[in-house]
C-alpha cells in the first residue's frame, strides 16, 4: 500500500513526472485538479472564477481528504495544496510527499506558453510573471520544505524518463 503525493508549483511537471512514475511503479495516478474538475463538471478556471481562491481552496481540501483513502497511488497537487490549511501536514501522514524543484527561470519558460489556462497567472505579461512566480514561490517553499523527498527538477532539457527512474531510487535510498 502506497501513496505518493507529488508537490510543487505549477508548471513544475507533477503530471506529467505523475503518469510516468505511476506507470513505472503500477500505481493509479491521480491529477487533483482532473479529480475535482470531474467531480464539479467545471474546469479549474470556472471554479476560480465563480469561487474565488477561498472557495477553490475548500474545494481543493475536500478534494484531498477524499483523495487520502485511496492506496496504491500517485497523486498529483494542485501547486498551492500544500499551502492552506494542515493540508501538507496531513499529506506527510498519509502518504511520502515529493516536491519537485524547479528554478523561478525554467518555471517562467514553461508557464509563458499555457498561463491562459492558469486563473493566477493568464493576465501577466512577461516581467508581471517572473514577478509573481518568485515571489510566490518564495511564499511557498516553507510549505514545500516539508516535503519527505526534494527532488531536484533541472530544466525543459533533461530526460523525463531519465528524472523519473533517478526519483524511483531516491525514493528507496
Amino acid at each position: 500500500m502506497q501513496k505518493i503525493f507529488l508537490i510543487g508549483y505549477m508548471g513544475a511537471g507533477k503530471t506529467a513526472v505523475g503518469k510516468l512514475l505511476a506507470k513505472k511503479m503500477d500505481l493509479t495516478f491521480i491529477d487533483v485538479d482532473v479529480f475535482i474538475e470531474n467531480h464539479y463538471r467545471k474546469s479549474i478556471t470556472t471554479i476560480f472564477e465563480e469561487e474565488g481562491e477561498p472557495g477553490f481552496r475548500a474545494i481543493e481540501r475536500r478534494a484531498l481528504l477524499e483523495l487520502i483513502a485511496f492506496e496504491d497511488t500517485v497523486i498529483s497537487t494542485g501547486g498551492g495544496m500544500p499551502c492552506f490549511f494542515d493540508n501538507m501536514d496531513i499529506m506527510n501522514k498519509t502518504g511520502i510527499t515529493v516536491y519537485l524543484k524547479v528554478s523561478v527561470e525554467e518555471l517562467v519558460r514553461r508557464l509563458h506558453s499555457g498561463k491562459q489556462k492558469r486563473p493566477l497567472i493568464k493576465d501577466k505579461n512577461a516581467e508581471e510573471l517572473y514577478e509573481f512566480v518568485s515571489r510566490s514561490l518564495e511564499k511557498r517553499e516553507v510549505f514545500y520544505g516539508k516535503a519527505a523527498v526534494i527532488f531536484d527538477v533541472m530544466d525543459g532539457n533533461t530526460d523525463i524518463d531519465a528524472d523519473v527512474d533517478k526519483l524511483i531510487n531516491k525514493l528507496y535510498t
